[in-house]
């Protein structure tokens, strides 16, 4: 086709080459505030953790708690425990309410130093509650998390001396001690008619 005076070509009509970009960058920029809002929301949850150590770190000494004449509650945790972090903020407003008449011990199952305790115990689930008398006898254990009521119930019993009303076991983390109590000897009354012979 010969192009004449009369004959005018009309470019087609292209989008700009930019349109593009933009549609990029908006999906970037999406992409990015999504991501930044999980982080956030992610890290917050791990506060939990840091609550326990901190929890940790101001609850009574074992050894002071089982020789001071109030009664005790001793939590095994882990931080790693989802269902510790979950009970952490309502024990550690119970903490704050019944420290004068309550000694609350947190032994960590990651430190071996609790390793005795852990076999005496038998913690095989977290979180684990072992709850002594005045005298530092043990009366009762509750294993897993339980909602506060529950727990502010176990407490007040606790402080009264009487019954604990709730023992049953709630959700739990699994744990293995890393260490196994030696097998019974026939001396030992926990060997269950080992010592009867045929």
């Amino acid at each position: 086709m010969a192009v004449t005076p009369e004959t005018t070509v009309t470019p087609q009509t292209q989008p700009p080459a930019d349109s593009g970009k933009r549609i990029r960058n908006f999906l970037i920029a999406m992409v990015a505030i999504i991501l930044t809002v999980a982080l956030f929301f992610g890290l917050r949850t791990e506060t939990s953790s840091v609550s326990l150590d901190a929890q940790a770190q101001t609850s009574t000494p074992l050894e002071v708690a089982l020789s001071n004449g109030k009664p005790t509650l001793m939590e095994f945790y882990a931080n790693w425990c989802t269902s510790c972090q979950a009970m952490a903020k309502d024990l550690g407003e119970l903490k704050q309410e019944y420290a004068e008449s309550v000694n609350f011990v947190m032994l960590n199952v990651d430190n071996n130093k609790w390793l005795p305790e852990m076999l005496r115990y038998r913690v095989d689930g977290i979180p684990h509650f072992v709850y002594f008398g005045k005298n530092g006898e043990a009366i009762a254990q509750t294993l897993g998390e339980m909602p506060r009521p529950i727990m502010q119930a176990n407490i007040e019993a606790l402080v009264a001396a009487l019954p604990l009303p709730y023992t049953q076991a709630g959700q739990v983390s699994a744990f293995e001690a890393p260490v196994t109590p030696a097998k019974a000897t026939p001396d030992d009354p926990r060997s269950h008619g080992s010592q009867v012979k045929n």
